[in-house]
């Protein structure tokens, strides 16, 4: 078998995946195409950010999840003003899985009310089965949850209202 070739049926090593994306991060890529055999990955960060894998041989175009259109971009300013109004927000630094505390069981971070600092984990964003604790990056009272436990989050959508002072 040559130095390249991969046996049929065996995974990418997600180790390395996960290096890439912290890479992608790091370096503010957007978009990264692989090919290793007969698979492709793309791998894409940013609003409308999604992870494809679809065996080249097999790709069937109408399977690949492809981007939703977004609303019209006039109602997105109009939804935005309201919230500079209210106070800043703390927003996901990644797309992936909002969850409020450690664990199931336990109670969550922080909840309506509770004074942060800019080092006050608020909670973790799971990201291909990486788990992201999310500092408040700002001095407050965390005065609305914007999303709820368990739901899929956007890279820099709003988690947190805070206010100030």
């Amino acid at each position: 078998m040559a130095k390249n070739e991969v046996p049929k049926g065996e995974p990418f090593d997600l180790e390395k995946l996960q290096t890439l994306f912290e890479m992608m991060e790091k370096h503010g890529l957007t978009e990264v195409n692989l090919r290793r055999g007969d698979e492709t990955w793309k791998l894409r960060r940013g609003p409308q950010e999604t992870i494809s894998m679809v065996p080249a041989a097999h790709a069937v175009p109408q399977a690949v999840p492809q981007p939703v259109a977004q609303a019209p971009v006039a109602p997105a300013p109009q939804e935005a003003a309201p919230a500079a109004d209210l106070g800043p927000v703390i927003k996901s630094p990644t797309v992936g899985t909002f969850y409020a505390s450690p664990s199931p069981e336990d109670p969550p971070f922080v909840s309506v009310g509770s004074k942060v600092g800019a080092d006050t984990i608020v909670c973790i964003v799971e990201a291909m089965k990486v788990f992201n604790q999310i500092p408040a990056e700002i001095n407050g009272t965390i005065s609305e949850i914007l999303v709820s436990d368990g739901e899929a989050v956007e890279f820099g959508q709003p988690l947190f209202r805070i206010t100030q002072g």
